[in-house]
């Protein structure tokens, strides 16, 4: 141990300064030993400082370094853990506890005893030691000015024990005069007693040499103790002086740290002082609000563009007032609690101020807009008037108010609306609802009046109105829905009577309507959509600004049409003051909408119910011009209502236009055929031309192409089932002419409209026409040269049995002078009767319209020609070198076929 005190008195103390005084080697209490050394040091220049020091070894372990040092003033207990029984473990305490495990009891008490003296000495503040032993602290001599030399080679703690058991390094002349010692005796190291001997006998000629020289000098001994005694009487008299010097030093001191404390006590006060000042300025600079403010809060005019603008500049001042964030400990002053208070009281009266002005402005808005309504629609009400006079008035222009001038009002007041929806939501709340409750019942008078407008021109004249149930009465429909369901389209002058058409709905021939009443009725209905449209998105952007709601982003499981609004906000309530989140500002602006525009959607499903009355074709405009409007809406956004309500309305038109091919289909079916009359080309397959046309001009780059195309496959199917069901039932057409007549002009619609999604079907078509022409070629050519085709039919089937062609003229029954005598039975005069008679057969069976006779008719020329041949190969082959042949030619036959066709 000493040998590492003297090692860190040299490494670390002396270059500081510091004089070592104790040491003991510790480690930290309940961890993993890590050895390190606590040493109490003193500073070697004055005034003294002492200081407990933590050395540790460095991680490489070949030098010391200083770790930590902490003041011995900064020292309040010393806990030595246990007074009786011996114990290791010590505790300093410091600003924090240090737990420490010596490696030795005797280390633990001779440090503990280093730093008692060392608080006798140099400390005022006495330190605490607890858990020490008092008879330790008696065995432990009191520390005096005389018992710690101020040499700096002096141990504090240092006995004659101490210094005699200290180990001694040697200086590099010892360790060189031992060297040169040890090299003139040979057996220094192989003989250790014998050096030592000699060792010996030297010490002992020196002992005598020295005893010799100082009994030689005792004169000068003598001198040297008389100047001794005299040199320790100085030393004492002037640690006297310096005793008093540090008397009055220490009074000094005294003094110095009570200016000390008094300075530090005024920069405390100052400190607080400007702290003081910074929380009232604040308090002042974001607790004030203007007396203008305050004026405009409770006096401004909110009916001025100047009024409302102060209103609203004051309104923002007081919600920053109100919205400032307090640092701890305002909320407990009694002068913020009154301004917090004066500002809860102005936001009150403002807000109630300001609500009950905007309500005034939604009653003189609505009231305005009835008396304009009122006006357009007043001489429909007036009994007796007359109607043609004011519906054509009335009439002239399908068109909405425009509530833009409306909206530009009250859009000055977007900014407090605003500031009300953050600091009194239940005003604003209220607001909501009246402003809905005005512009639902606003709307539904308008948009009634516009529907009863549209359906007007739709059915044309006013006697004709008035067969719909349309009278003037506030601009309704004083008919309910089931007046609209008992609609009955009458036919004019110029259209034929109820037949059995495919599209004959609501007892008028869809094929009668002229082009122009439909394409009337697409007008109206586009222009309809288009006045509906602009409506519910400047409504809707109105209440987005307005009210300061979310409108841009779809929202997922949004509520549907049918649910109430206050159904769906019941479930949703909120405090004052609280604004709603995103999504629910969202489906707000919704139900918003739902609740003002709840008329629309069953407006226009009426619409949609009249047109489908007037003409089932109507379905086909409406399909297509929806299906462009939803298309439109959804590209905007796809959740809004106006979006949602068109998509529910579309869903209404393509069932009609199901529906409305359901009944072609349906009515194909019942398609009953005169049994006196020819059939020619049946209904349904004229009125599939009719409609196929229609579609393709209407359908013409729509979006539901789709829809079209299953439609026409369901009603081409339909057409082809009913053409062979009518073929199979006709008794006065044969059925082959049925089928070749109507699939020719299927074929040759559909050839002509070219729709890509039925080919198959046209190239079934082209088969079966072909298929049934062929059929009814032979079946009506049959035999024109009967017993000729008989005889012929014997010498097939004798060939047929095995005898030659060349050996048939053999056979009695088949001799050249039998085929002669047949022959003869057909003279040219006579196969020119039977061709004619034939073409008035079939003139009798084909229709007019088709125009197909010429070309049956040539058919039946070719197959006519065809047998020809075959009977003229039979005779050459059978009969060979006989000379008969035929008394007609094949140029007769055509030149018969050719006038036959030309006389009719």
């Amino acid at each position: 141990m000493t040998a590492i005190k003297h090692a860190l008195q040299r490494d670390i103390f002396t270059p500081n300064d510091e004089r070592l005084l104790s040491i003991v080697n510790v480690c930290k209490a309940g961890k993993k030993k890590k050895n390190c050394f606590l040493c109490a040091t003193v500073t070697t220049e004055r005034p003294v400082q002492v200081k407990v020091v933590k050395v540790k070894k460095s991680d490489k372990g070949d030098f010391y370094k200083r770790q930590i040092a902490w003041t011995l003033r900064d020292l309040a207990v010393v806990d030595a853990k246990d007074a009786i029984k011996e114990n290791p473990e010590f505790d300093l305490h410091f600003e924090k506890i240090y737990k420490w495990v010596a490696s030795s009891t005797a280390e633990k008490n001779a440090f503990i005893s280093c730093i008692w003296k060392l608080n006798q000495r140099y400390l005022r503040k006495k330190i605490d030691f607890v858990n020490v032993s008092s008879q330790l602290l008696e065995e432990l001599p009191k520390v005096t000015e005389e018992s710690v030399p101020s040499g700096e080679n002096q141990s504090v703690t240092g006995g004659d024990e101490e210094a005699v058991d200290e180990y001694q390094e040697l200086n590099a002349r010892e360790e060189q005069d031992i060297e040169i010692m040890m090299e003139g005796c040979e057996y220094a190291i192989s003989n250790a007693e014998a050096f030592a001997e000699r060792l010996s006998r030297e010490l002992q000629v020196l002992d005598g040499a020295n005893i010799q020289s100082i009994m030689a000098s005792e004169k000068q001994v003598n001198i040297l103790m008389k100047l001794l005694d005299e040199a320790l009487k100085e030393v004492d008299q002037i640690e006297l002086k310096l005793s008093s010097y540090e008397e009055m030093l220490q009074s000094v001191k005294e003094q110095m740290d009570q200016i000390s404390e008094s300075n530090h006590l005024i920069h405390l006060s100052n400190t607080n002082n400007v702290k003081l000042l910074s929380e009232i300025e604040f308090l002042v600079n974001h607790l004030d609000l203007a007396k203008g403010h305050i004026k405009a809060l409770q006096e401004g005019d909110l009916a001025s563009s100047r009024g409302i603008e102060a209103c609203t500049n004051a309104a923002d001042a007081l919600l920053q007032c109100m919205n400032v964030a307090l640092r701890p400990g305002h909320d407990m002053l009694l002068a913020v609690k009154q301004q917090q208070q004066r500002f809860s009281d102005l936001r009150e009266h403002f807000a109630r101020r300001l609500a009950s002005h905007l309500n005034n402005v939604f009653v003189q808005q609505f009231t305005q807009a009835l008396l304009q309504l009122y006006n357009r629609s007043y001489f429909l009400s007036v009994p007796g008037h007359d109607q043609s006079s004011t519906l054509a008035q009335h009439s002239v222009e399908l068109t909405l108010p425009n509530h833009h001038p409306f909206h530009r009002d009250l859009l000055r007041y977007a900014k407090l609306m605003e500031w009300l929806k953050s600091t009194d939501y239940g005003k604003y709340e209220g607001l909501t609802k009246n402003y809905m409750d005005y512009l639902s019942r606003l709307y539904e008078r308008e948009i009634k009046d516009f529907f009863e407008v549209a359906k007007i021109k739709m059915t044309g004249t006013t006697k004709e109105s008035k067969k719909f149930g349309l009278h003037g009465s506030s601009g309704k429909l004083t008919g309910s829905t089931s007046s609209l369901n008992k609609l009955s389209v009458q036919s004019s002058g110029n259209r034929r009577s109820q037949s059995s058409s495919l599209l004959d709905m609501g007892n008028m021939s869809a094929s009668d309507l002229d082009v122009a009443d439909r394409t009337k009725f697409d007008k109206i209905f586009e222009q309809v959509l288009s006045e509906l449209e602009p409506l519910c998105l400047a409504e809707q952007d109105f209440i987005s600004k307005f009210f300061k709601l979310q409108q841009h982003q779809s929202i997922p499981g949004t509520m549907t049409e049918a649910e109430d609004l206050d159904g769906g906000t019941s479930s949703r309530q909120h405090n004052s003051g609280t604004p709603l989140p995103v999504s629910s500002e969202k489906d707000m602006i919704r139900q918003m909408m739902i609740k003002i525009f709840r008329c629309i959607e069953p407006e226009l499903n009426n619409l949609i119910a009249l047109g489908d009355k007037i003409d089932s074709f109507n379905s086909l405009y409406m399909l297509v011009k929806m299906s462009h409007h939803v298309w439109t809406a959804q590209n905007v956004d796809p959740a809004s209502f106006l979006s949602t309500t068109l998509g529910n309305v579309l869903v209404t038109v393509k069932r009609n236009f199901d529906k409305c091919i359901s009944n072609q289909i349906r009515q194909m079916e019942e398609v009953k055929i005169s049994k006196k009359s020819k059939v020619g080309i049946l209904p349904f397959v004229a009125e599939f031309e009719e409609f196929a046309g229609l579609a393709e001009s209407i359908f013409k780059n729509a979006e539901r192409r789709g829809d079209l195309d299953k439609a026409y496959t369901k009603l081409i199917r339909g057409v082809f089932v009913n053409v062979e069901k009518v073929a199979n039932e006709s008794q006065k057409t044969p059925r082959d002419v049925v089928m070749m007549e109507n699939f020719h002009h299927i074929f040759a619609t559909l050839s002509r409209l070219k729709i890509s999604c039925l080919e198959a079907e046209k190239k079934e078509a082209k088969q079966k026409y072909t298929d049934h022409l062929q059929s009814y070629v032979i079946y009506s050519l049959g035999q024109p040269l009967e017993k000729l085709n008989h005889f012929f039919e014997g010498v097939e089937a004798r060939v047929a049995q095995g005898i030659r062609e060349e050996e048939v003229s053999y056979q009695l029954a088949f001799n050249k002078q039998e085929l002669r005598k047949v022959i003869k039975e057909y003279p040219g005069k006579e196969v020119k009767k039977g061709l004619d008679n034939l073409y008035k057969k079939v003139d009798k069976h084909l229709c007019e319209e088709e125009n197909l006779l010429q070309v049956v008719w040539h058919s039946m020329q070719d197959e006519f020609i065809r047998q020809y041949k075959h009977f003229e190969g039979l005779i050459a082959r059978c009969y060979p070198g006989s000379g008969v042949t035929m008394e007609f030619t094949i140029q007769d036959i055509l030149d018969y076929c050719s006038s036959i066709a030309q006389s009719h």
